[in-house]
Formats: C-alpha cells, sequence, structure tokens
C-alpha cells in the first residue's frame, strides 16, 4: 500500500530550508569579511558557496558522523558564534553542531556552549601578515594565487604582493596573465575580479595590487622597492630544487624565507599534517612541501603505521598528465613521456615511496612505488597494496581512518569519502590532499589494498598554503 505524499507540504519545506540556507550564508560571510573569523563544514569551505552546496556538505556531515543534523542547527551555532567576542580564527561548525547533538542538554543555550567550547581561543596569540612572492606563474602557481586573494580576508595572515616571471613584461603579457588567472579549463572560472594595471606593470586582484617582476636569477631581485620586506618566497617553477640553488633566493632584498612546491634536496621536505611540527621555521630558512602524490598517501600511511605497522608494500600512482609530457609525438628526454599525453597511458618513475620516509623514517625501504600517467588533465588516484603486522577486517581499517578524519592531527589532510561510486572527476576541488574511498578498501588477512584519490593541483596547492602559513607563524586559531 503506497503511502500518500503531500507535495504541498514538501515544497512549502523546500523553501524554509533554502531560506535558512541563505541566512546561514550570509552569516558565514558576514563574519568572515567582517571579523575574519572563518567558518568550515568538516574542513571543506563555506565562504562564497552556493546554497545547493552548502545543502550537499550538510548531507555529507549528516552521514559522516551518522546523526541527523540539519541545515537550522548549523544555524543556530553560527548565529550563537556571531553574538561571541572572537578574535580571527578558524571554526567548524559541522564539528560544533556535532557535539551539540551528542550534549543536548548542555547545548539548550547555544551561546553557552559555544563559549565553552572556544574556551582556549583566549590563549590564541596575535600574528604579523606575512608578505608572499609567488616565483613563477603555471599550474601550481596560479591555484596558489586564487587561494590567497580569495582568502584575503582583512590580510592579516598571508598576503600576496608579487608574482615573478622570466620575459619582458608588456600589456599584452599582462593581459595573458589575467586571462590564465581569471579561467581555468580545470578548475573553472576565479570567483573574484582580475584586471590590469599597465602603468605599474601589475594585476589588480580582487581591487589590491599584486606586482610582476620580471627576472632571471632570484638575486637580481630588490623587492623592497615594491615595499615588500621579510617575504615568504613560494618557488613553484621547479627550476631550482636542490638548497644550494634554493638559496638564491635568500640573496635578494627583502626575502626571508623560502618554500619549494617539489621535492627538494637537502631541504625539509613537509607534509602538513604528518611532520610538519618536526622543524622549527625560526632555525630553518627552506622548505619543501614535497610532491602531491607524497602529501596524499603520508597521511593514510601514517594511520597505518601507527596503529597496526606496515612490514612492506607497494604504492602505484594513477596520475592525470602534467605539462612535463608532451601533447603531441615528439622529442623527449624520456621515450615514454614523448608520447601524446591525452591519447596514452604512460608508464613512469615516482620517487613517493622513498620520499615518504623523509615524512615518516619508519617506513624507509619498506615501500616500492611506480606511476602511470593517464589521460585525464587532473585527478589521480594512489593504490596501496601493503602487507601490515597483524591480521585487519575492511570495517576495522575504515573505522580507524574515519576517526582520523573526524578528530587529530589529520582532519585536514584525510577526507572520508562515503560515495558508492567515486570516479576522479568527482574529487576536483577537494582541499584535503588525501580522499579515502572507503568502499573500496579489500582485505585478506594482513594483506590491505587501499585507494587513495587525490586532486594533484588544487588538494596539493592547499596543502602549500597550509605549511607557508606554519612557516610564516599566521596560523590562526582553529577548532576542529
Amino acid at each position: 500500500m503506497s503511502i500518500i505524499i503531500d507535495y504541498n507540504k514538501e515544497v512549502l519545506s523546500q523553501a524554509q530550508t533554502r531560506r535558512a540556507t541563505v541566512q546561514f550564508m550570509n552569516i558565514v560571510n558576514d563574519l568572515w569579511y567582517d571579523k575574519a573569523i572563518e567558518l568550515v563544514m568538516f574542513r571543506n569551505p563555506l565562504v562564497d558557496k552556493r546554497a545547493s552546496e552548502v545543502l550537499n556538505l550538510i548531507d555529507y556531515t549528516r552521514e559522516f558522523v551518522s546523526k541527523p543534523i540539519t541545515i537550522i542547527d548549523a544555524l543556530e551555532i553560527a548565529k550563537a558564534i556571531q553574538q561571541i567576542d572572537l578574535p580571527s580564527s578558524k571554526l567548524d561548525i559541522g564539528k560544533l553542531a556535532y557535539e551539540c547533538y551528542l550534549n543536548s542538554k548542555q547545548c539548550a543555550d547555544k551561546v553557552d556552549f559555544v563559549k565553552k567550547q572556544l574556551k582556549n581561543i583566549k590563549e590564541a596569540k596575535s600574528i604579523e601578515p606575512k608578505d608572499v612572492v609567488l616565483y613563477g606563474f603555471g599550474r601550481i602557481g596560479r591555484l596558489l594565487a586564487r587561494e590567497l586573494m580569495t582568502k584575503m580576508g582583512k590580510g592579516s595572515q598571508l598576503r600576496l604582493r608579487a608574482i615573478v616571471t622570466r620575459g619582458e613584461i608588456n600589456e599584452t603579457i599582462l593581459e595573458k596573465r589575467a586571462s590564465l588567472l581569471k579561467i581555468d579549463s580545470v578548475h573553472g572560472d576565479f570567483l573574484g575580479t582580475v584586471s590590469t594595471d599597465v602603468e605599474n606593470n601589475a594585476l589588480k586582484i580582487n581591487g589590491t595590487t599584486v606586482h610582476l617582476i620580471s627576472a632571471n636569477q632570484p638575486e637580481d631581485i630588490d623587492y623592497t622597492k615594491y615595499d615588500i620586506n621579510n617575504a615568504l618566497i613560494i618557488d613553484n617553477t621547479g627550476a631550482f630544487r636542490d638548497k644550494e640553488a634554493l638559496e638564491r633566493h635568500l640573496k635578494s632584498k627583502g626575502a626571508s624565507k623560502v618554500l619549494l612546491t617539489a621535492p627538494g634536496k637537502g631541504v625539509p621536505n613537509i607534509v602538513h599534517g604528518v611532520n610538519h611540527k618536526q622543524y622549527n621555521s625560526d632555525k630553518v630558512d627552506i622548505f619543501s612541501a614535497a610532491s602531491c602524490t607524497t602529501n596524499a598517501i603520508s597521511p593514510i600511511l601514517k594511520v597505518l603505521e601507527e596503529n597496526y605497522g606496515i612490514q612492506k608494500g607497494h604504492l602505484e600512482t594513477i596520475h592525470a598528465y602534467t605539462n612535463d609530457q608532451n601533447l603531441v609525438d615528439n622529442m623527449h628526454d624520456k621515450y615514454r613521456r614523448g608520447r601524446a599525453a591525452a591519447l596514452n597511458m604512460v608508464i613512469t618513475e615516482t620517487g613517493a615511496g622513498e620520499a615518504v620516509s623523509k615524512a615518516i623514517p619508519a617506513l624507509k625501504g619498506r615501500l616500492t612505488s611506480n606511476a602511470i600517467r593517464v589521460p585525464v588533465p587532473n585527478g589521480s588516484l594512489a593504490i596501496l597494496n601493503l602487507q601490515l603486522r597483524g591480521k585487519v577486517s575492511k570495517e576495522s581499517v575504515n573505522a580507524i581512518i574515519k576517526q582520523y578524519a573526524l578528530e587529530g592531527d589529520l582532519v585536514e589532510q584525510i577526507k572520508y569519502s562515503l560515495d558508492n561510486e567515486l570516479v576522479s572527476s568527482d574529487i576536483m576541488g577537494t582541499t584535503a590532499p588525501s580522499i579515502f574511498d572507503s568502499k573500496a578498501t579489500i582485505t585478506n588477512q594482513e594483506t590491505i589494498v587501499l585507494y587513495v584519490w587525490y586532486d594533484n593541483e588544487y588538494g596539493y596547492s592547499h596543502q602549500v598554503i597550509r605549511l607557508a602559513k606554519h612557516i610564516a607563524k599566521v596560523r590562526r586559531y582553529t577548532y576542529y
């Protein structure tokens, strides 16, 4: 016997939900632009999101924590945060709503509850903004520029001041640079404004001046001429990979720290969330953010090593093609990379298996690795085939990784996917560097096969920014 559905009631309910979502989004944006308080939903950004995107995040939250959390719950918590005098901070409203549900009696007064949960925020130290220079303006450089300018707020953390490129800078070049920043075939349009300032050789991004500087070598630049001081140089050219070459940046006037967006030799290779606390930026001037693949697999490997122990294993990464490959068959230093990238699967090497040991020393010599480049422009997959030190089940492994994705030091790094049929296009625009495909886990006693997706451009760029904030000591108080 079918149940009669009150369609008009459903329409009214939907309208009320949408209205609450818009109200929630208004509070999210007001908190960000007025108070530099950023709200996220289990680490997923909320600023400048559409109503449908927010409602999808609510659905994910409900399924992730297995509790009937609604947009109304999130709205009430947001209203409470709005009534409290808080410093610049980053707060996970999903976690607060979850904790409110678990402690319904204590959460009857939302303002009082939020104050108690955020009691340690008073201990947050004031921070000094850090000037940032992007040395290079390719795929990663432009994504970093987008994110830095989108999350500029009041400029209390990282402030993008200049971009260094090679060659002449003129009106045509400025227009081309602006166009590439505004429109991206993979990541879509930039949700902001970009214009050119020909007189000052600069781009105006969201109304803020970012100088374009032409230089053939780092030591030729005097950043202080642009009122840039004590700057963090983020090198995304790939041209300087060892300590000696990267030290050239520190010879520039106005530069104080260097961050390489690639694996580096002779410098600390950092996967934020895994080993970033091992190095003090007061004593170290040059850092590497490792590779996108290393950032994807290290968080999951750390969980497994801490809870089971890894005897040995093999990593195979199914990686999107990159600018290093040829568009059509042509000469290349490496035979296979010379073949047309968009038409072929290409076997190549990856140093990720060895690189992981720099972040997790206990795994040194235990992992082998290889890579296959495939005909997609972005979105990659790491397959971890591991032998652990004890018997495991799919349920136990998934439960542990889910717990790490919910709380602890790796919440920004691991996204726990609940999708039944996850594919590469689904993970585009994910800020976490490691997207664990819980439905794909395979176990057989001590052997386990895990599938870890990663947006090798967008997710990695966010790891670079997290590390940049750590180096620059502009990390705000966070509640995750």
